[in-house]
């Protein structure tokens, strides 16, 4: 059973391994953007995995900070972990990813999914900097989908998932799927499919895979913000229990009636307040660009194109 405690007003949560091939996995939310950080990892060896922790960033006065960043290390340091990688899902577009930073602090290498290298080509354009962008430089490793990676005595397996965007990739290592912007908590529904490069019916796909893992998987989403009838985040279910109760996707729904919904849904949305700082962020691998000849960085915001 899950038991959540608090560091200051930041939720932690654990969820402690089942068994054989099965890791202990704490998920640790930031309020700000909704987003859940994780960490995964092997009981016996200790060895872990930093998924998806944030690089905080304020908007209106374009400052970062790394409040995130070591809530998750004190929450390493506590449990006697050892940070093994550092993976992303995607290029995020509602955090900058902490990417560059952990590896700063704690020399473990970076990866996320290969076909990242197209939606830097897809950003070159909207930002019209061609030149910008390598993620085969910024990132240790781009892994393709079937690729695996050790993780102390267990194997972390990577599945391409797009629909959120064109390169996402879930994470599975054993019984614990870290799938990112795909799915909602079992109560909720589904993420959109409409940033650049998504496709709703990519996206019906990858949820279709997604819930074709055992019953029992753990799925561990991207984001929580909470329900009318639940204040408190939650980011773990079953794949049992999405069948059962996911509004959007429960067994039984019919592609085109969710295309349909999930279509027109996407159609109200505005874009996240921190999209158009993030991506050249974060297709940096979570840095920012050059400094300019008055020692400060600078970030490029496109007009009129969304």
């Amino acid at each position: 059973m899950a038991t959540d405690y608090t560091q200051g007003d930041r939720i932690v949560r654990h969820s402690p391994a089942g068994g054989s091939n099965s890791p202990d996995v704490w998920g640790l939310y930031e309020p700000e953007s909704g987003s859940v950080q994780y960490i995964c990892a092997d009981p016996s060896t200790r060895k872990t995995a930093l998924i998806d922790v944030v690089w905080d960033f304020d908007p209106q006065s374009a400052r970062t900070a790394q409040d995130s960043i070591d809530h998750v290390l004190r929450v390493v340091e506590s449990e006697g972990l050892e940070p093994a990688w550092i993976l992303d899902t995607h290029p995020h577009a509602d955090h900058f990813m902490a990417s560059a930073r952990l590896k700063e602090r704690t020399g473990a290498p970076t990866a996320i999914g290969e076909k990242t290298r197209e939606i830097a080509e897809l950003w070159r354009g909207y930002y019209h900097m061609p030149e910008a962008f390598d993620p085969s430089r910024d990132f240790d490793r781009l892994l393709a989908d079937g690729d695996t990676i050790k993780l102390g005595d267990l194997q972390i397996r990577v599945m391409l998932s797009p629909g959120h965007t064109l390169g996402s990739v879930s994470y599975i290592c054993g019984d614990a799927a870290f799938v990112h912007d795909t799915l909602m908590h079992a109560d909720t529904g589904t993420a959109r499919a409409d940033f650049p490069g998504g496709s709703a019916e990519e996206l019906w796909q990858s949820i279709q895979e997604i819930l074709s893992l055992p019953d029992n998987t753990r799925l561990f989403i991207g984001h929580d913000y909470g329900t009318d009838e639940r204040d408190t985040p939650a980011w773990e279910a079953t794949v049992a229990e999405h069948l059962a109760r996911n509004p959007h996707v429960k067994a039984g729904t019919r592609k085109e009636d969710w295309i349909k919904q999930r279509t027109e849904r996407d159609e109200t949305l505005s874009l996240p307040d921190r999209m158009l700082a993030a991506l050249q962020v974060n297709l940096r691998g979570g840095r920012l660009g050059a400094a300019e000849s008055d020692g400060n960085h600078y970030l490029k915001i496109p007009v009129n194109k969304f």
